[in-house]
């Protein structure tokens, strides 16, 4: 089908729109428990806000329980967190593994910055910024980004930069009702057996470290 088909333009917002409205409905007291776990364990904001690379590169504000320590990005190594890192809260740890931190999104699916299925948005400047993606790299950014998406089905933090984006770049051509239903699915399995959801190491071919 691809970015422009009907199902993208319509048929998906529609049911990106009924899925986080019915996130924020069903589950918010489990949200307001994360909140409080957070705060009880490290007193202060329990959302963290970080810059990212939405639709046709365009930045915007991406949300997501915290579960780090505050200032985190400004102390240790400030790049990846690894399965030990310090800077991980106790109950950070546990959401990170089962993805609670990233619940709070379904606010973007209402208001139509992400998708639930779709590339992961990028940070601003890594791994690189928008303005050095090649025109090949650049149809990633098609389509909405996602909570989940082809890459993380095939990998998630353990492939290397290049390859995640060619598969980015592959879901949005070929991105259809089917194949959402089965990234759907596998995102399950994924989550229960939280394989692939650690950072290993370097993930950047041209650089020794990059922030995670």
């Amino acid at each position: 089908m691809g970015a422009n088909s009907f199902y993208v333009k319509y048929t998906k917002r529609l049911l990106d729109f009924a899925i986080g409205t019915g996130v924020i409905g069903i589950l918010w007291p489990v949200m307001l428990l994360i909140s409080a776990a957070i705060y009880i364990e490290d007193p202060g904001p329990v959302i963290f806000r970080q810059q990212r690379l939405g639709k046709g590169g365009k930045e915007f504000t991406m949300l997501k329980f915290r579960t780090m320590k505050q200032n985190s990005e400004f102390t240790g190594s400030g790049v990846y967190s690894e399965e030990d890192d310090p800077r991980v809260l106790k109950t950070g740890r546990i959401f990170r593994k089962l993805s609670l931190d990233e619940l709070i999104q379904a606010v973007h699916l209402i208001n139509g910055e992400m998708s639930l299925i779709g590339p992961r948005p990028p940070l601003t400047y890594h791994p690189w910024p928008i303005e050095e993606y090649d025109e090949e790299q650049l149809h990633m950014f098609d389509v909405r980004p996602g909570m989940t998406g082809w890459a993380q089905i095939h990998g998630r933090k353990a492939v290397e930069w290049h390859k995640r984006i060619e598969m980015n770049v592959w879901y949005s051509r070929n991105v259809s009702f089917k194949l959402d239903a089965q990234i759907f699915f596998a995102t399950f399995a994924k989550l229960f057996s939280a394989e692939d959801n650690v950072n290993v190491g370097a993930t950047l071919q041209t650089e020794e470290t990059q922030p995670c």
